[in-house]
């Protein structure tokens, strides 16, 4: 007689929770960076409370503590439904939750004091690092072995892209990370000038490549369908865009160093490559859309659906408006002003934070023994905190970042500048009011959800959830499978 086999929920609720917990800490740390930039004495006087200092803190704490827990939770959650299979290695997989927040603590607790390699994405030092690195290559095994003994033939679409990211997210840190450590805080990149530039580059935006859009893609062709209790819209569509994605993505990274010391054609090709881009992108976005198709009442009852459709709004935006700031001439007046700003923003709390948000609903009450939420009333105050302070947030850095490039190439009939740099300061000063009011919002909608999470907890807290059975597949039939994920 064959014993019942359960999932393994207990690392991804502690995912889930870290998660909101991070979410909480790096957007924190970023209202309080924003209101520095208003109100500077808001360092008091400390040297490790400088924008400095605390901005790496903010962008780590909000991508790979906040964003890292939730796609290493979600990415447990989705590999067993998708595959009818228990995780593979469970002591292995209870390592990565450890290990990935000991990483968290330890970059956020040494970056304010200098400990740092001071590059954008990578400011963690040499042993920090190495802890990722082994964290992260765990975490592959712990999925690809789950992969590996699944019951359902077929590999779901979402496992593809969980898959593309880890194994792209680790090659990029391990090589860009090699370094010749002198002492225990401190190390030197083994790259040097513009190669160091280069690889960095390489490096940072294919972590927006793969770990902020291939990861939560994986994240998106999952509960989408789950929470539209729908087909995606094109299955085939979506394979076509998984592999027309990670084909460009990765030579599109030196748009970041337009006008500088990079070699022309180096900047040209990233330009290129940018705007083929626009198209797998969109592509995801439409597919997600579309999927709501015959759904879209549930706009009106459910926010975990409302977060998730204007996240692929905002990422259809977003990507829309990378390609377009790749081309050089829109880049000479965008690049080193708030516009880049307000576009980083818009794909991070408007399509990150929000496919995020709405799988986390989507997923909490399942993997907390629930039939839903605490309040439903609290997701939807979340839904429009969040929208709110998203849109002052972005708004007010556009207008910002447009004033600012028009204001540093204005001249005169002799060719001089019209305007000094303090100038262009004084006239976006009550942008970043708006801004810091938009980052207060959002703050506060992140505490809602840990408040929401905490008492949906409740009888995980007191040991009280029955764990859920594996479901035994039907033989397949010789086509490909139905895509919408199993249920449970």
């Amino acid at each position: 007689m064959a014993t019942t086999e359960y999932y393994n929920d207990k690392v991804v609720r502690q995912f889930l929770l870290a998660a909101a917990v991070w979410g909480v800490i790096g957007m924190s740390v970023g209202v309080l960076a924003a209101g520095q930039l208003l109100w500077p004495a808001l360092n008091f006087g400390e040297p490790w409370l400088t924008f400095s200092r605390i901005r790496p803190d903010h962008t780590f704490g909000v991508i790979f503590a906040f964003g890292g827990s939730a796609l290493m939770g979600t990415c447990y959650y989705v590999v067993q439904r998708t595959g009818h299979t228990r995780l593979a290695l469970g002591k292995l997989a209870e390592f990565t939750f450890w290990g990935w927040q000991l990483a968290c603590v330890l970059a956020m607790a040494t970056m304010p004091f200098g400990i740092t390699q001071s590059k954008e994405y990578a400011e963690p030092e040499w042993f920090v690092d190495i802890i990722i690195a082994v964290v992260w290559v765990s975490f592959g095994v712990v999925f690809f072995a789950s992969l590996a003994r699944r019951r359902i033939q077929h590999i779901y679409v979402a496992n593809w892209y969980y898959g593309a990211f880890i194994i792209a997210v680790g090659l990029l840190h391990i090589v860009n990370n090699i370094a010749l450590p002198i002492s225990l805080t401190k190390s030197y990149p083994v790259y040097s000038g513009v190669v160091d530039a280069m690889v960095q580059w390489w490096y940072g935006h294919n972590a927006v490549a793969f770990f902020l859009t291939a990861g939560f893609l994986g994240m998106m062709y999952y509960f989408v369908p789950r929470q539209a209790q729908q087909p995606l819209w094109s299955y085939r569509f979506s394979i076509v865009n998984f592999w027309a994605l990670i084909s460009v993505y990765m030579w599109a990274g030196s748009h970041h160093l337009m006008y500088t010391a990079l070699p022309d054609w180096v900047q040209s090709v990233g330009m290129a490559f940018s705007l083929i881009l626009l198209m797998p992108s969109w592509g995801s976005a439409a597919n997600g859309l579309l999927t709501f198709n015959g759904s879209w009442g549930k706009l009106r009852t459910d926010p975990a659906a409302k977060f998730m459709v204007l996240s692929l709004v905002f990422y259809a935006a977003a990507t829309f408006e990378g390609s377009m700031m790749a081309i050089k001439t829109v880049n000479s007046l965008s690049h080193y002003t708030d516009w880049t700003v307000a576009h980083v923003h818009s794909g991070a709390i408007g399509w990150v934070a929000m496919i995020t948000i709405g799988s986390l609903y989507a997923m909490a009450p399942r993997a907390l023994g629930q039939e839903a939420m605490y309040s439903r009333s609290a997701m939807e105050l979340h839904f429009w905190l969040h929208t709110m302070g998203l849109l002052l947030y972005v708004g007010s850095m556009w207008t910002a970042g447009v004033t600012e490039g028009l204001m540093w190439r204005a001249t005169d009939a002799d060719g001089t500048l019209t305007y000094s740099f303090l100038d262009s300061l004084i006239r976006i000063k009550p942008m970043y009011f708006l801004r810091w009011l938009g980052g207060v919002l959002v703050l506060a909608g992140m505490v809602v959800m840990a408040w929401n999470l905490w008492h949906t907890a409740a009888d995980a807290r007191a040991r009280l959830i029955k764990p859920i059975p594996v479901p035994i597949p039907e033989p397949e039939p010789n086509q490909i499978p139905q895509p919408l994920p199993a249920q449970g």
